[in-house]
């Protein structure tokens, strides 16, 4: 008994006649992504701008979302909130407060030649804790036991993005070398460009709407390089067996019924992993909310580009289908040896 099939058999959606049209529309994201990132900027996390952690443990489970808010509307930047382990567990993450350059060079001769050091100014991170313990007091009846508080330099933030952007190069480094190897070098460039116009089309996201960006979005986008990669290689395969099947057919079409014939895997891959991720988004709360909204925009713009992008370079990289053939051969003498 045949499977329900989704796509109907004999599809032939023209999407290489299309590829000017996708063009335009992935040459405007990259555009417009390089254009906010120069005037808006990232809304950095804490993670990369520094700040504080504080660990609390409260008399009473409070309703998350109403304790968020309250924070939030303290005038200290955007905190994060989130509980672990037992629900009267919380932790805090207050950003980097802003400091004039006068009055921290004076904090700093005060704290220098001042033998008591209450009485020099508080620094402004420390002003902003103690705000935020007197409103966690004021909240709740019973003492509220501060547990942990941890300071997180800008070095360590600064840092912190180096870091991120060397996991992002080598990430696509790694994955232009195995594609390199496992098909030919044009495929490689493809799944190279396809997944580097997901990546900046997902920070363009975060540009364009000031989401927090932290490492859990640097997470997102790596999942999203390798969800695009995989969508590219079911792909990129199909078009070489059909390579080495068809040998009269133009390439343009040979891509057209390779990308039909995957449209089926493609679609419900994608969709079903957008079902979870919407349950996420739905369930998951405040605390993850970036890191779901960065796989939804990149599982849409991954498929987009596998699609759109890495399948018509090829026409352009001109890959040959001598070189298929010839390894096909290469790899029947091997297995016959």
């Amino acid at each position: 008994m045949k499977g329900i099939r989704f796509i109907p058999d004999g599809t032939n959606i023209d999407f290489i006649g299309k590829r000017y049209i996708a063009f335009a529309v992935s040459l405007f994201i990259i555009i417009g992504t390089f254009s906010l990132c120069m005037t808006k900027g990232l809304n950095f996390g804490i993670d990369f701008t520094g700040g504080t952690v504080i660990e609390v443990r409260v008399p009473t489970a409070p309703v998350l979302s109403d304790l968020r808010t309250e924070i939030n509307h303290l005038g200290l930047g955007e905190m994060s909130l989130q509980e672990f382990g037992d629900p009267l567990d919380l932790m805090i993450r207050l950003p980097e407060q802003k400091e004039d350059e006068t009055a921290k060079k004076a904090r700093e001769s005060c704290l220098e030649k001042e033998h008591d050091q209450t009485k020099c100014p508080l620094s402004p991170q420390q002003l902003a804790i103690n705000k935020l313990h007197e409103h966690l007091d004021a909240r709740f009846e019973a003492p509220v036991e501060y547990r942990r508080t941890e300071y997180v330099g800008p070095q360590v933030g600064a840092e912190l993005k180096k870091t991120a952007a060397l996991a992002i190069i080598w990430s696509i480094i790694g994955i232009l070398a195995y594609v390199w190897f496992r098909f030919e070098w044009q495929f490689g460039v493809s799944t190279v460009v396809a997944l580097a116009h997901d990546v900046i089309g997902t920070v363009g996201l975060f540009a364009l709407t000031q989401m927090q960006f932290d490492l859990s979005t640097l997470a997102a986008i790596l999942l999203i390089a390798g969800y695009s990669t995989n969508d590219s290689v079911v792909i990129f395969d199909r078009i070489r067996e059909n390579m080495r099947k068809y040998k009269k057919i133009p390439l343009n079409e040979l891509i057209n019924k390779s990308t039909n014939q995957t449209l089926s895997r493609t679609i419900l891959t994608g969709g079903t992993t957008l079902l979870a991720l919407i349950a996420l988004w739905v369930f998951g709360g405040a605390v993850i909310q970036g890191f779901v909204n960065a796989l939804i925009f990149g599982i849409i713009i991954g498929t987009f580009s596998s699609i759109y992008v890495g399948s018509p370079m090829l026409i352009y990289l001109k890959v040959r289908r001598e070189n298929i053939v010839s390894d096909e051969a290469g790899d029947a003498q091997e297995q016959a040896g």
